[in-house]
């Protein structure tokens, strides 16, 4: 498509910039063109980035069918799978959707806490004192393992063992900057298997194969009570009575591990470096768990927490932007934008608006307590009828692993780190695996 009416933005050369130094790219583009920029990455269509308020809110609220989702997250099918949910749009999306929120409803979360309780618990018994330890690296494992065991509700170890070994190793080819290329076509070479793109496919045809299988087993047993996830998705049924095709489930389960998988720990980090940043802020948060007994039942009375948890999304969106792709030409806020384009309201950037929220680049998590949130001003997973369905899980297991950690074990960050955000996966992390060293007798 041609560029006439989109607002200016930074050169295809460097564009490559944002999967290296995503937040320093963002914040050069918005110091430079404004409220709004266009960016035009390789072999995709532009993206139209926005902090605008009214074009957020506008977008939020704007008709699904004029403003698709599914559609301007189609790059993302390289990883996750055509039918995803987050690559649908119009009555499949609402189906799947309905088939989907009820194993994510906020008052499931409680049946997890003692099972990631047991997983953080085991994970971190193993740091050596004496060593330093990646911290990012030990929230993957652990949100890896609830994954597998909450989400997919893995108990025999064969399969479990199979299944993990197969995402390892598929998360190692996502985990490069470049790694994004991968969602481009023109990349996507298989070349015999040797190839990045010709592994993608293969691992992905041996992860199908262990889940099909997986769900056969499944089906056969019965669900015999399970709460797990995967359990509630094979027993979910629309409103005809159908359930969800062996490859929409597939789609579904790469999803989650995927999305959720890496999104919560990079969000994990964040919320680490920022406490050790800041003692005084983690003091707090210690004594207001203290008084709870780090009870995960009573994490929804803890507001100093939530507060926590919510400034360290404002600062560190572990996803920098959504994305709607417009079927027709739209006014949105003071732009008017041709169709075809994606428009991309900026996460990371709407959160740091000095105009919206006092003194942006301070972690503050007094401002939220007691405060009502804005959604044109404070949108981590999204907004209107597309908010990411795990939102509530998301948040609940970072509450669990965060309270047992930080009132548990005394961490230092190396002398002289400063976190700047990297990619891992889909997500944006902190830089070096976030290195801390533990101090003995906590």
């Amino acid at each position: 498509m041609r560029d006439e009416g989109l607002p200016p933005g930074p050169s295809r050369l460097r564009v490559l910039s944002f999967a290296t130094s995503p937040f320093a790219f963002l914040d050069g583009c918005a110091a430079r063109y404004g409220d709004w920029f266009t960016v035009r990455p390789p072999g995709l269509t532009p993206f139209v980035f926005t902090s605008e308020p009214d074009a957020i809110r506008e977008v939020f609220a704007g008709e699904p069918e004029e403003l698709r989702a599914g559609e301007a997250n189609a790059s993302l099918g390289a990883l996750m799978g055509a039918q995803s949910l987050i690559l649908l749009d119009g009555a499949k999306h609402l189906r799947e959707r309905r088939l989907m929120l009820p194993p994510f409803h906020g008052e499931r979360m409680h049946a997890y806490g003692a099972l990631m309780l047991e997983i953080t618990d085991r994970i971190v018994d193993a740091w050596d004192p004496h060593q330093p330890i990646l911290l990012h690296k030990t929230m993957q494992a652990i949100t890896f393992e609830v994954i597998l065991s909450a989400v997919f509700g893995f108990e025999d170890s064969g399969p479990r063992a199979a299944l993990g070994s197969a995402f390892e190793r598929l998360f190692r080819l996502f985990g490069s900057p470049l790694a994004a290329l991968l969602g481009v076509p023109m990349f996507q070479i298989e070349a015999g298997g040797m190839a990045p793109w010709g592994k993608v496919v293969r691992l992905k045809r041996e992860i199908s194969e262990l889940l099909f299988g997986e769900f056969r087993r499944r089906r056969a047993a019965g669900a015999n009570g399970r709460s797990d996830v995967l359990s509630l998705l094979l027993e979910a049924r629309d409103e005809n009575g159908a359930p969800m095709s062996d490859e929409a489930l597939r789609d579904e389960m790469l999803t989650l591990m995927l999305a959720g998988h890496e999104t919560t720990a990079a969000s994990l980090a964040w919320a680490f470096y920022w406490l050790l940043s800041n003692p005084a802020v983690l003091a707090r948060l210690r004594a207001e768990v203290a008084e709870h007994h780090g009870d995960p039942r009573a994490l929804g009375q803890l507001p100093y927490l939530d507060a926590v948890v919510k400034e360290t999304h404002r600062l560190a969106p572990v996803v920098p932007n959504v994305g709607r792709k417009l079927r027709s030409p739209m006014q949105l806020g003071s732009r008017r934008l041709p169709a075809d384009i994606l428009v991309a309201p900026c996460i990371y950037l709407a959160h740091r608006r000095p105009d919206l929220w006092a003194e942006p680049q301070r972690f503050d998590p007094e401002r939220f307590l007691g405060a009502r949130v804005n959604p044109v001003a404070f949108f981590p997973f999204g907004g209107g009828m597309r908010r990411c369905i795990g939102a509530a899980f998301a948040t609940y297991e970072t509450k669990v692993v965060l309270t047992r950690i930080a009132a548990g074990a005394d961490l230092r960050l190396l002398p002289g780190y400063q976190a700047r955000a990297v990619r891992s996966s889909i997500a944006l992390a902190p830089s070096g695996g976030l290195p801390v060293t533990l101090v003995a007798g906590r």
